[in-house]
Order: C-alpha cells, then sequence, then structure tokens
C-alpha cells in the first residue's frame, strides 16, 4: 500500500472512533505538555479527569512551578509514576527560568527538560506546534503492525519507525497523529493489541507483589498527612521493616522527602 493510500485508510477509518479528549481542544504547549506527561504509561480513561482537575488548579507553568510538592502529588494522586509529577514541576520550574516561560519548539530544548525523553519532545512538538516529527506508541505501533507487518515477530522500533516517516502526514503532523491514535485504539478494542508482536513490547509485573505498590501507599500517607513515622508504616503496612525502610530512602533519593531515621517528612 502506498502512502497516499495509506493515510487515505487511516483518516477514514479514524472518523470513525474519532475520541474526544480534551487535550485536543487547546494549542497551548503547557496543557499539551500537561497531557503528554500524565499519558505515559497511563490509560487515557483515567487521564482525562485528572487533566481536568490539574489544569483548574495549576493553569500555566508559573502556578505550576510555584505550586508546593504535596499540592503537585495530590492532584497526581491515582495516576502511577509519582515521579513524573516531579519532572513536570521541574520542566516548569526550568522554562519559567531558563526559556522565558515559553515551551521550547525545537527538539533539544525540549530534550533538555527533566521527564522529556524522545517520544515526549517529538509528541509535543506535533500536538503543540503542528510540526512533522517521528515517534512510536502502542497505538501507532498496533496500526503499523497490522497492516505492514501482518505476520512477523519481533518487529524492531527501528522498522516501525522507517515506515512511520514513509506514510507520515507531513503538512498536517497534528491532525495525521490523532487519527492514527484514534484507529489503532479501536483495532486494540476489536482485534487486540499488535503490538505484542514489536521487540520493544513489555510485560508489566504485577502491580499487586510489586516494590512499586509499597511505594505507592508510602507516597499517599505522606502527602495526606505531611510527616509520617517509620513504625507507624511498619505496623500498618504488609510489608517488611526494611522494605519500608528502603523505599523511604529512595522517596528522599527522588526528591520527594526528607528522611531523619524515626520520621519521613513532605519535602516543600
Amino acid at each position: 500500500m502506498n502512502p497516499k493510500d495509506f493515510r487515505a485508510l487511516v483518516y477514514e477509518n479514524a472518523f470513525a472512533c474519532h475520541r474526544d479528549l480534551p487535550w485536543r481542544k487547546t494549542l497551548d504547549p503547557y496543557a499539551i505538555v500537561v497531557s503528554e506527561f500524565m499519558l505515559q504509561q497511563t490509560q487515557v480513561l483515567r487521564v482525562v479527569p485528572k487533566y481536568i482537575a490539574w489544569l483548574e488548579r495549576l493553569p500555566d507553568l508559573g502556578s505550576l512551578a510555584a505550586a508546593p510538592v504535596d499540592e503537585v502529588l495530590a492532584l497526581w494522586s491515582g495516576l502511577g509514576y509519582n515521579r513524573r509529577a516531579l519532572a513536570l514541576r521541574s520542566a516548569a520550574g526550568r522554562i519559567v527560568q531558563d526559556h522565558g516561560g515559553r515551551v521550547p519548539e525545537n527538539e533539544e530544548g525540549l530534550r533538555s527538560l527533566p521527564g522529556i525523553g524522545i517520544y515526549t519532545a517529538r509528541a509535543v512538538l506535533a500536538f503543540a506546534f503542528d510540526k512533522p516529527t517521528v515517534f512510536l506508541e502502542t497505538n501507532i505501533r498496533t496500526v503499523l503492525l497490522k497492516h505492514f507487518f501482518p505476520d512477523s515477530q519481533g518487529v524492531t522500533d527501528a522498522e516501525l519507525e522507517k515506515k512511520a516517516a514513509l506514510v507520515l502526514d507531513e503538512a498536517a503532523p497534528r491532525r495525521w497523529y490523532n487519527a492514527l491514535m484514534d484507529y489503532g485504539a479501536e483495532i486494540k478494542r476489536l482485534e487486540g493489541n499488535h503490538s505484542v508482536r514489536g521487540a520493544a513490547y513489555k510485560k508489566q509485573a504485577p502491580f499487586a507483589s510489586s516494590f512499586r505498590r509499597l511505594r505507592g501507599a508510602v507516597l499517599r500517607r505522606l502527602v495526606e498527612e505531611k510527616t509520617v513515622l517509620l513504625s507507624q508504616l511498619a505496623a500498618e503496612l504488609p510489608f517488611e521493616e526494611a522494605e519500608i525502610e528502603r523505599c523511604c530512602v529512595l522517596l528522599v533519593q527522588e526528591g520527594f522527602a526528607v528522611y531523619d531515621g524515626p520520621s519521613l517528612r513532605i519535602r516543600t
């Protein structure tokens, strides 16, 4: 299938399964950066209410950069991977301080910010600035694997990126990627996740038995109470005290808290 025919197929199919998402109704680069941070490893339906609440309370870069850590974490609660919230706050501060309050419009500038890698930088360029870039996520991989690698296993991202560049609608990247993601989400709903055939696919370990569950529980207590005693956590959580202490040390290293042995305090 040639690129022109493929783009026509994607647009036609995406029209029937268009998703009315709030971050598609704005061209504000800050709001789009917030959405991209939230969408990292988190399902769209979980993100929507959090995104709306976040922008109501922190509507611009300045308000986020000045917001206390506990407020940022409270607004983020439920999205998981809380380090993203701190990285987003730090990125806002850097943009205010180093970029005159304007989100960078180039990949190098975006990737110099905390929490922004290749994917997020290129997604921001496409959605905030309508610039033609090449990036992959699960829905995009699903579409490309279905149509160009239907019988292949272990397809590399390099192969998928080459195909993505070939079919990219360079005249309308924002519209193109929205359509591609909508179509991919519908394929996954109807047929399953074709991206499992990609070399980059990794099955996530069960959450309930992971250290991440402990970390999330401790962080929730910290946001709610501001200061918690290690002895309290050990008495109330179903984890070994050594693991809880390791978690406290990790939260300090990540910038969430201050730990002095008996107690853990939220960092302001």
